[in-house]
């Protein structure tokens, strides 16, 4: 059985920051792919970043140089760092794992087997 759990999400003003997490834990190993989501209520949960088995890491364009991916082998935790946030930003985020993602498709939600509960990000301008 594989479970994720994110933690960090809260309220912060326009211009700020938060450091999301994800705790993987039974099954799934953390050096599989892991890739952050966002949703907001009446759209499609996008993606904004992957982190694959050997480190390297893709991130969308609408948070390249804002949003940075990584990953803690040691503590099976996965990050996203979050900086000059807007309020555009606001939605619930999802971390997500799975064995292998098709090359290119890392952004697709049904890459992905396992999914976390979310944790909901609010920025206020």
């Amino acid at each position: 059985q594989v479970q994720l759990m994110e933690s960090g999400g809260g309220s912060v003003q326009a211009g700020g920051s938060l450091r999301l997490s994800c705790a993987a834990s039974g099954a799934t190993n953390i050096r599989s792919c892991m890739g952050w989501f966002r949703q907001v209520p009446g759209k499609e949960r996008e993606g904004i970043a992957v982190i694959d088995s050997a480190g390297k890491t893709s991130h969308a364009d609408f948070v390249k140089g804002r949003f940075t991916i990584s990953k803690d082998n040691y503590k099976n935790t996965l990050y996203l760092e979050m900086n000059s946030l807007k309020p555009e930003d606001t939605a619930m985020y999802y971390c997500a794992s799975d064995v292998w993602i098709t090359p290119g498709s890392w952004d697709a939600e049904v890459e992905y087997m396992y999914w976390g509960q979310g944790t909901q990000v609010t920025v206020a301008s």
